[in-house]
């Protein structure tokens, strides 16, 4: 496998990555409605034990920003940057590893606990991606899940556990925010709803000696509940808003924060997934740290009772195990319709 972080500094674009004109990247932006997309949300650990006003109005403030965007980015979280910043350099540490040392975790087996792999599944074997990655499954950190990960860096396990710890403490305040500012019970998606294992995608881009004939990533929604990014200081991630892509400014110590599909499917339709891209940059290297919350795969996915109204608000999507819909999600190849599609009633 020929992967992007083996290979010295690119002095040009090879052939393989460079996609026909009409499907480049425009990469003329207005930056004053790009950051309007930084709708920041303090929150922070005391939010667990706050039921007042200031909780009320950061979940209000969640589902405005879900609705408008399908996006926000979360600051004061509460999530030590010490943490967040050991686990990106063990992270960082793994892709920089000899080629040799690499070797045995490069698959492009979907089936593997671990892979590390280049572009994406949804190339068809065509113009590749801009991109190298690794997936696996990052919590719970059972026996089953820890023996998949690498043994080099020696650092990468141990920052992996406590930076993970934190991060699901923080989707748990965030889903019960979610929850309450739908006027669900706070505790309305723990459970079945979140408590598959969680998996973790951590995405690097090299610098690329022309952005504008490459891609990170394509057009795509996330087949989860909830996914939590940290992007570090580096901008490269797009979002669909109002017809037109937006980039997602990174915001200092911040998380960004998007609804998978089972979000917008059990909100029947209220908080929707935004399809995202990712681009390309000739001056820095990016790294993503994207840590995906699911349901398990014999969890009832259906739209919440409280949000459905026979007669003003009818039922969107129909009931399914949520491994019926990863069955569709992959035969889908990243199209949002094609996805949703098996699962929507005739009432959308």
């Amino acid at each position: 496998m020929e992967l992007l972080s083996n290979a010295p500094a690119h002095a040009t674009v090879p052939d393989r990555y460079v996609f026909p004109p009409e499907k480049r990247v425009a990469m003329q932006l207005d930056h004053n409605l790009a950051c309007k997309i930084k709708a920041n949300i303090h929150g922070g650990r005391a939010l667990l034990s706050d039921n007042g006003q200031r909780r009320s109005q950061v979940a209000s403030e969640i589902i405005a920003a879900g609705k408008e965007f399908g996006f926000f980015q979360v600051v004061n979280h509460g999530m030590g940057d010490d943490a967040v910043q050991a686990f990106r350099a063990a992270a960082a540490a793994f892709f920089a590893l000899p080629a040799e040392e690499k070797l045995p975790y490069c698959s492009y087996d979907m089936s593997k606990r671990f892979r590390l792999a280049t572009s994406t599944s949804y190339d068809g074997g065509e113009t590749r991606y801009w991109r190298d990655y690794i997936k696996f499954s990052c919590y719970p950190a059972s026996d089953y899940n820890v023996r998949s990960w690498p043994s080099k860096p020696v650092e990468f396990a141990p920052r992996l556990v406590e930076y993970c710890e934190a991060v699901q403490e923080l989707a748990r305040t965030l889903l019960g925010l979610v929850a309450e500012g739908l006027g669900l019970d706070s505790d309305f998606f723990a459970g079945e709803h979140s408590s598959g294992d969680t998996n973790m995608s951590i995405n690097y881009y090299p610098p690329c000696p022309d952005p504008t004939v490459t891609m990170g990533l394509p057009a795509h929604c996330d087949r989860y509940l909830l996914t939590l990014l940290s992007q570090a200081d580096v901008a490269g991630l797009q979002a669909r808003y109002g017809g037109r892509w937006l980039l997602v400014c990174p915001v200092p110590g911040a998380f960004v924060v998007n609804f998978g599909h089972q979000m917008e499917i059990i909100t029947n339709g209220l908080l929707a997934c935004v399809e995202h891209r990712a681009i390309t940059n000739s001056s820095a290297a990016r790294m993503s740290v994207a840590t995906h919350v699911q349901p398990t795969e014999g969890c009832l996915i259906m739209p919440a009772p409280e949000l459905v109204d026979e007669a003003t608000h009818p039922a969107k999507y129909r009931e399914f195990l949520f491994s019926e819909f990863l069955e569709a999600y992959d035969a889908a190849d990243a199209s949002r319709e094609d996805a949703l599609g098996p699962f929507k009633t005739n009432h959308d």
